[in-house]
């Protein structure tokens, strides 16, 4: 099943199932109004949800156009967005390049911060920034939406309440992240409105590539029209999305619509660094890998952040390359009171 939420105005969209080509789309309003009552009442709603679903896709519905462009995310506001760092070899590069080893920890224990959640940005919405010197960078993630989960939960307890899965675009602002990690309180100024992909799916739809907690697909991102990585997200993830989801909820509940993010997908690629397309490579889901490795090999990066008017997209295709999430589409666009 796949749902988006298209803007209407309300702050929190009105929910729509939609076709699995992404090509149509139906209003949900008749079994409930927004995605976070699917998710408080998902038990009742989801099986009213599939049928229409079904329907839509066998064609017997008054459907109208999918417009990708017309989403807001999937889940506008949450009330829980945290973000982990599944993808060890991502922490690896970022710290090898400036001399810091990778504590053993990091192997056995994720990373996560909590990031702001009261307002997500749609997948088409602009990436408003102020200032180029803040260090202008992508992410490209994937994300799940949870269920309630139980405090102490098991991976595997954990793992039965992931509903749906999105793609994310983890704006990072680098320039300011090393004096926020100094102080030894995290990110918070440096982490900027994420945007998600247009439609959120259930895991079914991943059609038998969701498997050991982990989507066993590349993850596209496209920078100005010329492909920067595509990474295989279930290559090198070190923690699987229950394991991710059990993290978060090691001494707290979860509530219904909690999102948790996979961290940058980064492919080890059987090289000690990685390495780019135009080597041969799978690329990259950010830039400051790119710049780290150039700090290793070069010990200086050469490859700017990204600027005003730079684009992004980030995508992932089934096996007979068929958009499964719709895109995000982003343009960098200075900030103006």
């Amino acid at each position: 099943m796949k749902l988006a939420t298209l803007r209407n105005n309300q702050r929190d969209g009105v929910l729509y199932v939609v076709s699995k080509d992404l090509q149509s789309c139906v209003s949900a309003k008749a079994v409930c109004a927004t995605m976070q009552d699917a998710m408080d009442n998902w038990a009742e709603i989801e099986p009213k949800l599939q049928m229409i679903y079904n329907a839509l896709n066998a064609g017997t519905l008054d459907a109208e156009k999918f417009d990708q462009s017309a989403t807001m995310s999937p889940l506008p506001r949450a009330y829980q967005w945290a973000d982990g760092s599944a993808y060890v070899n991502h922490v690896v590069l970022v710290r090898r390049a400036r001399g810091a080893e990778v504590p053993d920890s990091f192997w056995h224990d994720p990373l996560m911060y909590q990031g702001g959640s009261d307002r997500f940005i749609g997948s088409k919405d602009d990436i408003l920034v102020a200032d180029t010197a803040f260090g202008i960078d992508f992410e490209a993630e994937i994300a799940v939406i949870t269920g309630d989960v139980a405090m102490a939960a098991t991976p595997e307890e954990a793992g039965k309440e992931i509903r749906l899965f999105m793609l994310v675009n983890d704006v990072s602002l680098r320039g300011l992240i090393p004096a926020e990690l100094a102080k030894g309180f995290g990110f918070f100024q440096s982490k900027p409105a994420s945007a998600f992909s247009p439609v959120a799916i259930t895991p079914d739809e991943l059609d038998g590539n969701y498997t050991d907690g982990r989507v066993h697909l590349p993850l596209l991102s496209t920078l100005n029209g010329t492909l920067f990585g595509e990474p295989n997200a279930g290559v090198d993830m070190t923690f699987n999305f229950p394991q991710l989801v059990a993290h978060a909820a090691k001494t707290r509940e979860l509530g219904a619509g909690c999102v948790i993010g996979s961290g940058t997908i980064s492919n080890a690629q059987d090289t000690e660094h990685g390495s780019a397309i135009s080597d041969g490579g799978v690329g990259y889901s950010c830039i400051a890998e790119v710049r780290m490795i150039e700090t290793i090999n070069n010990g200086a990066p050469s490859t700017n952040f990204m600027q005003f008017g730079d684009r992004i997209r980030i995508e992932m295709n089934d096996k007979d390359g068929n958009s499964l999430f719709g895109s995000i589409e982003q343009k960098v666009v200075q900030y103006q009171k």
